[in-house]
């Protein structure tokens, strides 16, 4: 931290608000324009990929099991530039975003290899340092000598500015906490947890994958959203990944009432309730779309956290920087995304942002390639569960968070027939991704191969936060305490995931 930060901070704080939302309204309406002069658009779809990790300590240097092994760690800046990922919220954190690509076989075959020669390139770097890159969704064990709780909310001020102790060195970030906006105390809100900090510094526990789906034409983005909004349910319920926190940050319940009440993707309520503050609800299941030029009002409407200065250059899309800037917390579970350094690769695509970082690199990639064919398939194919109420998509979306796959997802069928049956709702869903895929291109046996880690979850009946609940059950079982049973359970996750995270599958657990 530094008198430096604090005074960048001091800076984004005294922009005139008013100005900021009559600019970013201003390029809104560049946006329409150019989407009405069809420079959005684009001859195939395109597909792309983020996906957050959080590092922990490899054990190397540990005297006992007891001490220290994978607990959390802070990431070298310099080590972040070595390995070409991104800084995130936390100092534990690293991103991984991937060239985009045809959705094509090549193009498929391309974001996975990407995933791999990187994240093995990474491993290596953090290797020599003693720590290990997490595909997960929720951290559960704090760094040595540090509780949860604190590392979470130690903060510090600079005159009057906050600033979080543990958060990456973004303006963005710390200038969160410092708005006029902003309500004094952050809080996570989730079944016997009990956690509030001065800064968005609770946000960092999770992490994630976002696909991305690039449309043809971006007129028919809305068409695509609203297909998206339906089989977020449906994947999610697939995904789950967070059923636990950190020990420390549970109230005094007992073991069998936090897990007869934990929700198997903790993931989603961090999000909301860290980010939306008061009557603003940042975080949400967004409605249903009507036209492309409400994709474009939604953001530009929407509530400013921090209003920043913004710099313009010479991309294309600096002509509607302020808009960009001000997506960066239009914070929805899908969200339309409108980009492009120069005009030829203007953009109109999907973030895709429900699903937790998953066990192995095949398994995100999994649902990176479902949801491309999905959005191919369910569209050509004008399939019937576009016409299902927004509010039942809605509710299936709360009940993959509370329940995952025993959540109950509502589905209707290509006939048209509203199902609730677990097998028929994932025959028809994983049926229409294999077959968007084919459409795109590939091999009846290379969709198979994407969707194929998918099916075996559903044929063994589960998910990793499932597999997760188990293991903690039967350290239980065994007279563990909760908190060691979580510890336990986290560090055979890690272990298992060393032997599987680059060339395994999450089947390989089974």
């Amino acid at each position: 931290m530094s008198d430096d930060l604090a005074a960048r901070v001091r800076d984004v704080l005294s922009v005139d608000p008013e100005e900021y939302e009559a600019q970013a309204e201003a390029d809104a309406d560049v946006v329409k324009s150019e989407l009405a002069a069809g420079t959005f658009d684009n001859y195939q779809s395109i597909v792309g990929f983020e996906y957050e990790f959080y590092a922990v300590a490899d054990g190397r240097w540990t005297a006992s099991e007891d001490d220290g092994v994978h607990a959390l760690m802070r990431v070298p800046r310099r080590l972040l530039e070595l390995m070409g990922f991104e800084k995130e919220l936390g100092l534990h954190n690293a991103e991984m975003t991937t060239s985009p690509q045809p959705l094509n076989p090549h193009g498929l075959r391309a974001q996975e290899s990407e995933i791999r020669s990187r994240l093995s390139a990474a491993l290596d770097c953090t290797n020599a340092e003693g720590i290990r890159l997490v595909s997960d969704g929720l951290w559960t064990i704090p760094p040595a000598g540090e509780t949860a709780r604190e590392y979470l909310t130690d903060s510090v001020s600079f005159d009057d500015v906050r600033m979080a102790t543990n958060m990456s060195d973004s303006v963005r970030y710390h200038a969160m906490a410092n708005g006029p906006n902003v309500p004094d105390t952050m809080s996570i809100e989730a079944p016997h947890v009990e956690l509030e900090a001065d800064t968005v510094m609770p946000e960092s526990l999770i992490t994630s994958i976002q696909p991305h789906y690039q449309v043809a034409h971006a007129a028919d983005l809305p068409l695509y959203f609203n297909y998206a909004l339906r089989v977020a349910g449906p994947l999610l319920a697939l995904g789950v990944n967070s059923p636990f926190f950190p020990p420390d940050l549970y109230d005094d319940a007992d073991a069998q009432e936090i897990l007869e009440d934990s929700h198997m993707e903790n993931r989603i309520a961090v999000f909301e309730s860290v980010l939306n503050t008061g009557d603003t609800e940042k975080v949400r299941f967004p409605e249903d779309l009507s036209g492309i030029e409400e994709a474009v009002d939604r953001v530009a409407q929407d509530a400013t956290t921090v209003p920043m200065p913004v710099p313009r250059g010479d991309r294309f899309d600096d002509q509607f920087a302020t808009l960009r800037r001000k997506h960066g917390t239009f914070w929805r579970w899908v969200r339309p995304v409108f980009e492009g350094a120069t005009k030829s690769s203007a953009n109109a695509r999907i973030e895709f942002r429900p699903v937790a970082a998953q066990p192995t690199v095949r398994d995100s990639v999994a649902f990176q390639a479902a949801f491309a064919g999905l959005m191919e398939s369910l569209t050509k194919r004008e399939h019937p569960v576009i016409d299902q109420n927004w509010e039942t998509a809605r509710e299936n979306f709360y009940s993959a968070m509370r329940d995952g796959l025993d959540g109950g997802q509502r589905w209707i069928t290509n006939a048209g027939e509203e199902t609730v049956d677990r097998e028929r709702v994932y025959e028809d869903l994983l049926a229409h991704a294999a077959d968007g895929l084919r459409s795109a291109g590939c091999s009846e046996e290379e969709a198979d191969r994407y969707i194929e880690p998918l099916r075996a979850r559903l044929d063994a009946g589960c998910t990793p936060a499932s597999w997760k609940v188990t293991r903690v059950r039967e350290e239980l079982a065994d007279g563990a305490s909760f908190e060691d049973a979580v510890t336990s359970m986290q560090r055979e996750y890690i272990g298992r995931q060393s032997e599987t995270l680059v060339d395994g599958s999450f089947a390989d657990w089974l």
